[in-house]
């Protein structure tokens, strides 16, 4: 688990350990818990044969929101010394820290939520399978596994990760996956076969009110390679499936409390934190809303802050959205204001975080946001909903350029200017967050669980589009095949491209499609 005050001195003792295993294949194994951290563990958690599930958080909360793990300040462009400048982000205030404790069989439990895990996700599987497995599956003793709803998967989400996106198998020393490695087994995408090292998304049992990508039912997964929240198909699709990782627990978990307080604020007693309940009706780039909230009086307080994306992600109705309830995915009783989105719908916007989003080898140039209405991509010539209301992704920290076909395979709509919704309360404090130099982008050492070619990642956000950039330039590529970009977008489709469907629709071979895409076919 990485913490505050032990972060270099923890990348330190893994590489130490790393070096020692001379080879061995740590994506297959757990590191073992720390001694103190165990003994605190059996403390919180009690003895017994049901270590954990149902428990009280620290805290008391039926919702404890825990938090992201990111300990450093950034500008627009870069780690700085937390301080004034760009004042109320993220590192800037800490929350409940993620506390684990290794049960021994196979099974995990958190600390903080009560939730006890499977311990490795094991091979990846489809939506329809994995609740066929669950139907008879026993672990641990325990036949009460379930999937988690999408609420709970993220609660193991860390934002100390760094998105794959950009990284090849050849330059991996400089990942880290948006999980606790010391207590979860994660593996990248197998990119000896069809996959990508991006390709590491996991089930969720949320599945979307509406659909995407004009019918296609999905469900909500996070990525723990790419730390986004999208909408999946629930179908079979040709990234080989996706991981699995089982729960089981009283299920309340992520069932928010609210109380209108009549003063322009909703507070919630599920999570302790008090929200405004609506934007000002103005957008603004990233520092502008940490300004924002900073700023902000409202109902008899003046400690506002712009919400990391964990507080943030917490709001969210995943039963509402604006083509089944005509709403934004947020409960009624938040008044958020409509906008007329890229394909001239009435919709609702995205919603900044204090989260800074950091890209391989060392971007961190964008800022997490929550899609509160649809997450539009501009696929087959027309703007269409193509990851969901509900999903967490990331924008421009600062508007620098125009994306008239949005950006990526999928066309992901970008837009710098962002609406803000300020919370205060909740278990957090006052940090003055890490120095710059202990950030460590190239200090990690993880295996990618194969060691064939990799295809440049197209799971759109900050990869994807610019020569020179963290993924395959679309314009020049379409340029080289006699396409439009937009008809190369449609024939690639849902992340991963199935390139020999893909290559037929547009009239090409497989190698002519991959060679323009700059995409290393994979070796056996």
């Amino acid at each position: 688990m990485y913490s505050r005050s032990g972060t270099l001195g923890l990348l330190i003792l893994v590489l130490v350990l790393f070096a020692a295993a001379c080879g061995g294949d740590d994506s297959e194994s757990t590191a073992s818990s720390a001694a103190t951290e165990t003994t605190a563990a059996s403390e919180v958690s009690g003895s017994g044969d049901d270590p954990g599930v149902g428990s009280e958080s620290g805290a008391g909360l039926a919702y404890q929101v825990v938090d992201t793990d990111q300990t450093w300040c950034f500008s627009d462009d870069e780690v700085i010394e937390c301080g004034d400048e760009f004042s109320g982000q993220d590192a800037q205030y800490e929350g409940v820290q993620p506390s684990y404790q290794d049960n021994g069989d196979g099974t995990v439990t958190d600390l903080n939520t009560g939730l006890m895990w499977i311990q490795d996700a094991g091979d990846k599987t489809y939506y329809a399978d994995a609740m066929d497995d669950l139907e008879t599956y026993t672990f641990a003793g325990y036949d009460d596994w379930r999937l988690p709803t999408i609420k709970e998967l993220y609660s193991l989400a860390l934002f100390s990760g760094v998105d794959v996106g950009g990284a090849e198998s050849s330059d991996v020393d400089g990942l880290r996956p948006f999980i606790d490695e010391d207590y979860f087994v994660f593996l990248y995408g197998d990119e000896t076969g069809s996959n990508r090292v991006i390709d590491a998304q996991w089930l969720s049992s949320t599945v979307y009110t509406s659909t995407v990508n004009g019918n296609q039912s999905c469900f909500f997964g996070f990525n723990f390679s790419d730390g986004r929240i999208k909408c999946y198909p629930v179908e079979a699709s040709p990234n080989g499936g996706y991981f699995a990782q089982y729960v089981r627990g009283e299920g309340s978990y992520g069932v928010n409390d609210y109380a209108d307080s009549g003063d322009g604020t909703i507070s919630d007693s599920a999570t302790g934190l008090t929200w405004t309940q609506g934007d000002n009706g103005e957008t603004y780039d990233w520092e502008g809303a940490l300004n924002y909230c900073n700023d902000l009086t409202l109902g008899g307080s003046d400690d506002w802050r712009l919400p990391n994306i964990k507080e943030l992600h917490s709001i969210i109705d995943y039963e509402r959205s604006p083509d089944t309830t005509d709403s934004p995915a947020i409960d009624q009783l938040f008044t958020l204001s409509p906008i007329t989105n890229e394909a001239g719908e009435t919709d609702w916007g995205f919603y900044w975080s204090s989260t800074t989003f950091i890209s391989y080898p060392s971007n961190v140039t964008a800022a997490t946001y929550i899609s509160f209405g649809r997450a539009l991509g501009y696929m087959g010539d027309s703007w269409i909903d193509v990851h969901g209301a509900g999903a967490q992704r990331s924008d421009p920290k600062t508007n620098t350029e125009t994306f008239e076909f949005g950006r990526g395979p999928q066309g992901d709509a970008i837009r710098s200017d962002n609406y803000a919704l300020c919370v205060t309360g909740g278990d957090v404090a006052p940090s003055e967050g890490d120095g710059p130099e202990t950030l460590g982008l190239s200090d990690v050492v993880v295996e990618a669980s194969g060691n064939g070619a990799v295809a440049p990642p197209s799971d759109a956000g900050s990869q994807g589009g610019a020569p020179g950039g963290d993924g395959p330039d679309l314009a020049a590529a379409a340029d080289a095949l006699g396409v439009t970009q937009q008809e190369l977008m449609a024939a690639l489709g849902e992340p991963p491209p199935d390139f020999r469907a893909a290559a037929e629709t547009l009239g090409v071979t497989v190698e002519e499609l991959q060679a323009a895409l700059g995409v290393a076919p994979p070796t056996n």
